[in-house]
C-alpha cells in the first residue's frame, strides 16, 4: 500500500493509521468502558486510577474530534457532563478485544497473572 497524508501526517500503512485513532495507553481502555454505558468524567477517572486528569481530559478530547465518543454537556447549577461511545467507537471494540485476548495468552505464556 503506497504512504498517505492524512490531516498534514504521513502514514505508512492502514495499522499505523489504527493504531494513531484508537491506540496508545489509554485510548482503548477508554472505549471499553465506554462500550456497555455512559460515563461521566468522574466515573471514567475512578474506573482509569493511574490516569492523570491532564491526560484523561486530553484523550476523551481525542477520540471526541475523531468520532469514537460523543460528550454530553448538561447545563444544570453543578454542570454535567456525559461520555457514550459512537457507533465508530463500537466498531473499534472486536480490535480491542482481540488485542486484550492475544495480551492476555501472552500473560499466560511469561506466567503473569492476569487481574
Amino acid at each position: 500500500m503506497p504512504e498517505f497524508l492524512h490531516e498534514g501526517k504521513l502514514y505508512y500503512n492502514p495499522v499505523e493509521f489504527a493504531m494513531d485513532n484508537i491506540g496508545g495507553t489509554w485510548k482503548m481502555p477508554i472505549l471499553w468502558r465506554l462500550k456497555d454505558r455512559i460515563l461521566r468524567y468522574s466515573e471514567l477517572k475512578k474506573a482509569l486510577p493511574k490516569i492523570t486528569h491532564k491526560m484523561l481530559s486530553s484523550q476523551l478530547r481525542e477520540l471526541e474530534e475523531r468520532g469514537f465518543i460523543h460528550r454530553q454537556v448538561y447545563a444544570v447549577v453543578q454542570p454535567k457532563t456525559e461520555y457514550s461511545i459512537t457507533p465508530k467507537g463500537l466498531r473499534a471494540i472486536p480490535v480491542i478485544e482481540t488485542i486484550r485476548q492475544y495480551g492476555l495468552a501472552l500473560m499466560e505464556e511469561e506466567g503473569l497473572a492476569a487481574e
